[in-house]
């Protein structure tokens, strides 16, 4: 069998590559030497990802030693058996009840608050989770990240992306909602459908799973002997009501305070010394198993600093500044499908060079609003090609600190992660397209 390049290798060569067409486009800046330095230019771009990966995986270490979450995910599916004997949750499946009720929820939350960094930390929840039920860590990493990156492609009332777009563009902030729903629901719906059907042919046989061989680490985890878990017990409840709190702390501190990594960190590294508290390990003890922790994530941390080095790269060779002025003159002299289509397939690719959906929309939004007002295209429609276009690409990009970061704490290789997704990321592209079209030839509320 062919040994895939480590994720690694692939990102570097991505540097190299990018280092090449600073070379080649019009009036870049050549960039030579500088692949060897992209990687220190990396770790200080994105400094807060990777402190929070480490204090994620401290924090997760001290609560896994007394194997809290294996007890929590046993009971979950005691309870998940009793409920199978109601007619109509057997009917659809208690585990299907499950991954669908999960999904909506970050959904919802990447639709009405752009979550993405914080899904790092439910990653770590969600893959030990999808193990013991019977799947692989891709499930774990689909109810959570995906469903997150689908709704903030949805995009309902996002503040950093549909708020910013429309601002920009001189229209009523949040308006058009009643279609935004409709594309939130069949992108959200299509997902679903998509990780269900992944995930009941994984449960029948686990073998068919590209990550079967890898997951050995989750399953070894999983599988602990029922004395020590016994023997846990009562220090394994308290920390699961220590999480529980947590996690509501973190949904309530995005949703209502606009929590942002610092607030998010704090409340990680919280709950690592709660943990082992209640635990009762001394100071020394809780120490040792943060660094632990924090040495078991610290492969995810810098291919997070390796990742950014590309961004490094293509900046100070300008060609992200090149690419910007090519959209222009090629959209200038298009009509309305065409501009709305070109508007929606630079936004989609440049997803590969700035992940950012709040720094896109400031230097993308001036230049589709102009072009629009030029066209005679409605701006309404121009935003949702805009927030549309966010969203998809996001999803598998290495360029994005958010996937590596997810990717590394649930140890899925890049190249199995693309291997699986690629063909859903491109029917979903081909899906948002579609739906850009009722906003140029129906009259919408709005638009």
């Amino acid at each position: 069998m062919k040994k895939l390049p480590h994720t690694y290798v692939i990102i570097f060569a991505l540097i190299i590559l990018a280092a090449i067409c600073t070379w080649i486009v019009p009036n870049g800046v050549g960039q030579s030497w500088q692949v060897f330095s992209a990687f220190f230019k990396g770790f200080q771009k994105t400094p807060a990802i990777i402190v929070f990966i480490l204090i994620i995986g401290g924090a997760f270490w001290i609560l896994n030693d007394t194997k809290a979450i294996d007890y929590g995910v046993s009971r979950f599916i005691v309870y998940s058996a009793k409920l199978e004997k109601n007619k109509f949750i057997s009917c659809i499946g208690a585990d299907n009840l499950f991954i669908v009720l999960i999904m909506i929820m970050f959904s919802l939350f990447g639709a009405i608050f752009g979550m993405s960094e914080e899904t790092i930390a439910f990653a770590a929840i969600f893959v030990p989770l999808a193990i013991k039920m019977g799947y692989d860590s891709i499930v774990g990493i689909c109810m959570c990240f995906l469903a997150a990156g689908l709704g903030f492609a949805g995009c309902l009332l996002n503040p950093f992306t549909l708020g910013i777009a429309q601002d920009i563009a001189d229209i009523k902030m949040f308006s058009g909602l009643q279609y935004r729903l409709f594309i939130w629901a069949i992108i959200t719906f299509v997902g679903i459908s998509f990780v269900l059907y992944y995930a009941n042919r994984i449960k029948r046989n686990p073998k068919l799973s590209p990550m079967y061989e890898l997951d050995r680490y989750w399953r070894e985890k999983a599988t602990q002997n029922i004395e020590e878990q016994s023997f846990n017990g009562k220090v394994a409840k308290r920390e699961l009501l220590i999480l529980f709190l947590v996690i509501v702390s973190l949904i309530v501190g995005v949703t209502v305070f606009e929590w942002g990594f610092t607030q998010i960190a704090a409340l990680f590294f919280f709950m690592a010394i709660a943990c082992g508290v209640a635990a009762k390990k001394d100071a020394n003890e809780i120490a040792q198993l943060f660094i632990a922790g924090c040495k078991d994530m610290l492969s995810a941390a810098m291919v997070v600093g390796l990742a950014s080095g590309i961004i490094v790269i293509l900046e100070d060779g300008k060609v992200i500044d090149y690419l910007l002025k090519e959209i222009s003159l090629s959209l200038s002299d298009s009509n309305k499908l065409s501009s709305l289509s070109l508007m929606y397939v630079f936004q989609t690719l440049m997803n590969a060079l700035i992940t950012s959906g709040t720094a896109k929309a400031a230097m993308l939004m001036p230049i589709f609003r102009d072009i629009s007002n030029m066209v005679g295209l409605s701006l309404q429609s121009t935003v949702t090609a805009f927030h549309i276009g966010d969203g998809f690409t996001n999803l598998i990009t290495p360029t994005s600190g958010v996937l590596i970061a997810v990717l590394g704490v649930a140890r899925i290789p890049y190249v199995k992660w693309v291997k699986f997704i690629w063909k859903f990321i491109l029917a979903m592209v081909v899906l948002g397209w579609l739906l850009l079209l009722p906003t140029i030839f129906f009259s919408l509320p709005d638009f």
